[in-house]
């Protein structure tokens, strides 16, 4: 719990008041290889503070592939956000990509303390400015104007602490290309 505080206070300092009003909704829990947070088509009910482990947040497209946007690893917040917001089912799924301890907070409980707790909801403000805001206008300049190889680098770089704890395939969905380009990519690079 403490260092999900601290990372929440990392975004915006939050009081002893808030810190005592979240206690209480936090559950500790785990999850094994492979079972889900959340499944496409179900309206989430929780915000989730990985602890320790690896998740994937990903959709199926048209064609029937999984592509994913976004890797979670330890003492990341993770949560289908846009569905918690709207409250609606969630066109995306969270996948454990390894055991994973983690805290589980009620989305429902958790918005609601927005009302009487000003600096929780700057938190949120903050949070959604920063990783989802700013990191997805980054993510669809870079899928739209560079090269593939760009991204593997730019990935190699924001995921160096859990790249190889990554499949192939994962980062090549990752990265919008196929397991045989990534390949390629690779071979050029010498990795």
């Amino acid at each position: 719990m403490e260092e999900l505080l601290e990372i929440m206070s990392g975004y915006y300092p939050l009081s002893q008041t808030t810190k005592e009003a979240l206690q209480p909704l936090v559950q500790y829990k785990n999850i094994r290889k492979n079972d889900y947070f959340l499944q496409a088509g179900e309206v989430p009910k929780y915000y989730y503070f990985l602890n320790k482990g690896l998740a994937a947040y990903y959709f199926i497209s048209k064609e029937g592939d999984t592509v994913i946007k976004k890797f979670f690893s330890n003492q990341s917040l993770v949560a289908s956000t846009s569905a918690i917001i709207q409250e609606i089912p969630s066109e995306f799924s969270i996948i454990a990509l390894e055991d994973c301890d983690y805290l589980q907070l009620p989305a429902k409980q958790f918005r609601a303390l927005f009302e009487k707790h000003h600096d929780l909801a700057m938190f949120q403000l903050k949070y959604l400015e920063r990783n989802w805001v700013v990191a997805k206008e980054n993510l669809e300049i870079s899928l739209k104007h560079e090269e593939a190889k760009e991204r593997y680098l730019q990935f190699l770089e924001e995921y160096k602490s859990i790249q190889n704890r990554i499949k192939q395939h994962q980062i090549a969905s990752f990265l919008g290309i196929t397991p045989t380009q990534l390949s390629r990519i690779k071979k050029e690079l010498n990795l």
